[in-house]
């Protein structure tokens, strides 16, 4: 049902948009009822779940081609679109700041995409006595730069009375930083996602989360070049609907079957893959929703925190790549 139900959306939307194309000016040449010749060269984090919940839904298939990229941060899909190398990135609020701190970028915020906060903690190895925040200062502390460690690490020590120039902070990837926190290069690792599961898996032990810290808004950019061009913009907001309708599918009876996806690919058991599954949904149930007011104003106390910190070297004003292009089609597919 949840299949026919989108094919049925994709129906009427390549129905509608030729009608909406047609009222772009230039861009009536271009239509986005025609999305078989679009390839989206999208960029995932930690391991590829957005299209291995697809394939679990049965809603990989796409009248367009996905080209899907792996990498350790939001903040190195944010480089690869900025150097053409991807149209859509995933990340948090964070990574789309830096990569628009030159005041020259390429690209929009597009969409968000509400989810968990879970596995976003600051771990110390197993022995250490350290027992929370405040028991990092002067201490070795690995973070991974520019993404969501870097912020909620430093909102973590501000609540513990802390600066950043009390901690030795190292930056460094998720896989790195597990090789550093077990070989005893640092004594703490601020990440998220797998690197946390494997952390955890290895003995380390949570002194400090993010869960609370972060606003569950992560984002979706595209560069400029897919918002110039019906067709790609048509299938950006097909892809992300359909990651939403997967989670829904999920939760609606199959978290076993995706937990043994998931255990697959994270390398632990099931039982705690399902465990983490469902506390994840419980906290936020994954899904889209368009640009408005609040989700900018989420990233600019972000950007504005950042300034605080000396990592921006001056004030960004964030909605300066965030659009509403996006809104309409995705409101038509959701």
């Amino acid at each position: 049902m949840l299949r026919h139900t989108l094919r049925a959306s994709a129906a009427a939307l390549a129905l509608l948009l030729p009608f909406a194309a047609a009222c772009g000016g230039e861009a009536k040449a271009e239509s986005s009822s025609d999305l078989s010749s679009v390839t989206l060269r999208v960029g995932a984090t930690g391991w590829k779940q957005e299209e291995a919940i697809l394939r679990f839904a049965h809603l990989d298939d796409t009248p367009y081609k996905v080209k899907w990229s792996l990498f350790q941060g939001g903040d190195q899909q944010l480089q690869a679109v900025r150097a053409g190398a991807l149209d859509v990135a995933s990340s948090s609020e964070i990574p789309p700041v830096f990569a628009a701190a030159d005041g020259k970028p390429d690209f929009k915020v597009v969409a968000v995409q509400r989810a968990t906060t879970l596995n976003q903690e600051v771990v110390v190895p197993k022995g250490s006595p350290a027992t929370d925040i405040a028991g990092l200062k002067g201490k070795k502390v690995g973070y991974v730069q520019n993404t969501t460690a870097h912020y909620f690490l430093y909102e973590l020590l501000k609540r513990a009375g802390l600066k950043w120039s009390d901690i030795d902070a190292k930056p460094l990837l998720p896989n790195d930083g597990l090789a550093a926190l077990n070989g005893g290069g640092i004594d703490a690792f601020a990440s998220y996602g797998t690197s946390i599961i494997t952390a955890h898996r290895q003995g380390a032990r949570t002194v400090g989360s993010g869960a609370d810290i972060l606003s569950g808004n992560f984002l979706w950019s595209a560069r400029d070049s897919v918002l110039k061009s019906p067709a790609q913009r048509a299938a950006t907001a097909d892809l992300i609907a359909r990651i939403t309708k997967a989670y829904a599918y999920v939760r609606d009876g199959h978290e076993d079957g995706f937990a043994k996806v998931t255990a697959e690919a994270t390398h632990q058991s099931v039982a705690q893959a399902k465990s983490d599954l469902v506390a994840a949904q419980n906290q936020r149930p994954t899904q889209a929703r368009t640009v408005g007011d609040d989700t900018i104003a989420s990233q600019q106390k972000v950007a504005d925190a950042f300034t605080e910190l000396g990592a921006l070297k001056e004030h960004l004003d964030v909605k300066s790549f965030w659009t509403t292009e996006l809104n309409t089609d995705l409101k038509k597919v959701l």
